[in-house]
């Protein structure tokens, strides 16, 4: 039914509050979350929260920051009041969590608030304000910082309240909330109580990285399988912490992209670590990882969400091309660098990086580069000594294992013949081999059980990539019949944007005529592809990513095909020779935890469990 036409006015303070707080506060975990940026921005060294059933009876928050002045308490709650941003250059480059003024306004409206406040060396001060109604500032007893406190959200809205959950339920988005900002701000202490009792406290985090705190706050069973990635690219720089493939879930609940030390939801990082985790991932299992990205404010963009849970970056082909091939070089790393447990300090790339190059971060990472912005990846197979031949067959030269093939293992060596030191083989020194599928091995943490399929298929696929990337150029496939097809603006406009990067990949497009373009030539390797399919499809990825992986993939997934048929196959019978020969190759392959498929190639059983299998020592 249309309502009668009224005259245009403009709305009172209270209704526009009420209207900005639907915007910016939706439940207590949202009041936390803005709570929690003015006090990590008052330049805080320890915050303590407190919540009252779920946060709907009260959130409280308190800091030892810089604290406000009395005679600005009243100036916090008007909307569009802050101090700090002043003009639009501020507000382009804001550094600052909370800056946009509007949420002590929004909560005051549609709650009972009590901000008290003290500078150093000055006068404690109270102010007050209910449903919109401000009352005045008040002298009172108070310690440095700042102590916030929300009390009976939404009680004039009973309509937005009836949204809320149970109380627990409201809880535990509380607690995600400050564990975003526990792992953002590993410099600060911070405590969480809920109905009175001490739920979570992360102490200030001493390592320059902040990688102790993210163990914390993401728990044992995550840092277990975590490794520890630090890296810097032209001005960006990405630390944090990435599961192994093995550790990957059913959800992508256990995953945290932290810019600038802002936590937010960005498709251009997470398609960045997919694109990292395609060759090692199962089926469609999501990773785990936290990452903590940072770069020059002028870079991204921080105001394009009302809850500042997005940004944007000016060059994400860059940033996404950057993260990626930070996570790949770390799950790249061969099972004879990988330590047992999680280090208290990661390893640093030791190549010296270049000069930092000007921005934009294009400058510093081309698009199309293979490897943007850093230094060639060297084969991990120099880091180990070739394997001194003995008397078990007959003396062949260290070429002659490089394709690996699996009549090779019956002519290589005994590693145990060596002498060698048993730390120098992660993997130790095979026993026996079990029903002709699995090898069992011994090492100095117990037994090691090797899927000898698996494990020599990774081999011989790591071994065909690097052969096929060997390659200068990408070999091309002229089509005896070009293949037209009708193209949409958007794939017109890549097509011509993109045009040297797509001869780059072995893919030649030409416009036929005002709505469609024409494949000329494919790569040689996928010369039996569908060529329109495989147009369409990485004129899409150049479209929403600015860069494309996808001919690499079917390439690699080509390549896969190829050394799963040309691995050893389950039943073979092989000699302690030929096992440990399998071992050292593993040790010194990328990738080697995985097969082509993202299943395990190995499994570590502890003594410890071994005892506890035999009840041994109770």
């Amino acid at each position: 039914m249309l309502q009668p036409q009224r005259p245009i006015r403009p709305l009172p303070d209270v209704l526009i509050s009420q209207i900005a707080a639907g915007e910016v506060i939706e439940r207590p975990a949202s009041a936390l979350r803005e709570l929690l940026d003015n006090a990590i921005d008052s330049g805080a060294r320890a915050i303590t929260v407190r919540l009252e059933q779920g946060g709907m009876g009260c959130v409280q928050v308190e800091d030892d920051g810089c604290g406000i002045p009395a005679e600005e308490l009243p100036l916090a709650l008007l909307r569009h009041a802050t101090s700090k941003i002043a003009d639009l250059g501020e507000l382009q480059h804001a550094a600052h969590l909370g800056f946009r003024g509007e949420a002590l306004a929004a909560m005051a409206a549609v709650a009972e608030l009590e901000i008290i406040s003290r500078r150093a060396g000055g006068d404690g001060a109270r102010l007050q304000a209910s449903a919109g109604q401000v009352g005045q500032v008040q002298p009172t007893a108070a310690q440095p910082g700042t102590r916030v406190s929300l009390r009976q959200l939404f009680f004039n809205l009973p309509a937005r309240r009836k949204f809320l959950k149970s109380p627990q339920t409201e809880y535990a988005w509380c607690a995600d909330v400050f564990k975003r900002a526990a792992i953002a701000h590993p410099n600060l202490a911070l405590r969480l109580w809920h109905d009175g009792q001490l739920k979570l406290q992360f102490d200030r985090d001493p390592s320059p990285h902040g990688l102790d705190r993210l163990a914390a706050v993401l728990g044992e069973s995550f840092s277990a399988q975590a490794l520890p990635l630090t890296m810097q690219i032209g001005p960006l720089a990405v630390r944090g912490l990435v599961c192994k493939p093995t550790a990957a879930r059913a959800r992508a609940d256990v995953q945290h992209i932290i810019v600038n030390n802002r936590w937010v939801r960005d498709r251009t990082v997470a398609h960045g670590v997919r694109a990292a985790y395609a060759d090692v991932l199962h089926g469609a299992l999501q990773p785990q990882y936290a990452l903590l990205i940072d770069l020059p404010s002028e870079l991204v963009d921080v105001n394009v969400h009302p809850a500042k849970s997005e940004v944007r970056f000016r060059d994400s082909s860059a940033v996404h091309q950057a993260v990626r091939h930070a996570v790949e070089k770390v799950l790249a790393r061969a099972v004879g660098e990988l330590a047992p447990s999680l280090p208290r300090e990661p390893a640093t790339d030791s190549t010296p990086a270049p000069p930092a190059p000007p921005h934009p971060i294009s400058a510093a990472l081309p698009f199309g580069s293979d490897r943007p912005g850093l230094p060639p990846w060297d084969s991990l197979a120099r880091a180990y000594a070739p394997l001194a031949p003995s008397g078990t067959g007959p003396e062949q030269p260290p070429q002659a294992r490089d394709a690996a093939a699996p009549n090779d293992y019956a002519r290589s060596p005994s590693a145990a013949s060596t002498g060698s030191n048993a730390d120098d083989f992660p993997l130790g020194f095979a026993l026996a081999q079990l029903l002709g599928i699995y090898i069992l091995a011994q090492n100095r943490q117990g037994l090691v059980i090797v899927d000898m399929h698996a494990a020599h298929e990774r081999i011989v696929y790591e071994r065909l990539k690097s052969a096929e990337q060997g390659e200068v150029t990408v070999a091309v496939q002229p089509l005896l019949i070009p293949a037209a097809f009708a193209a949409t603006d958007a794939e017109i406009g890549a097509a011509e944007d993109h045009a040297d990067t797509l001869r780059s990949l072995g893919v030649e497009l030409d416009r036929a005529g005002p709505g469609s373009l024409v494949v000329r030539a494919t790569p040689t390797l996928l010369a039996h592809a569908d060529p329109v399919r495989l147009a369409k499809g990485v004129l899409a990825d150049l479209v929403t990513q600015g860069t494309s992986a996808r001919l690499q993939e079917r390439r690699n997934a080509l390549l896969s095909s190829m050394a799963c048929h040309g691995a050893i196959r389950a039943h073979r019978q092989l000699t302690l020779a030929e096992m440990n020969a399998l071992l050292r190759d593993m040790e010194r392959t990328e990738r080697a935890d995985q097969c082509n498929h993202g299943r395990p190639t190995w499994r570590q059983i502890g003594l410890a469990d071994l005892d506890a299998l035999f009840l041994r020592g109770r």
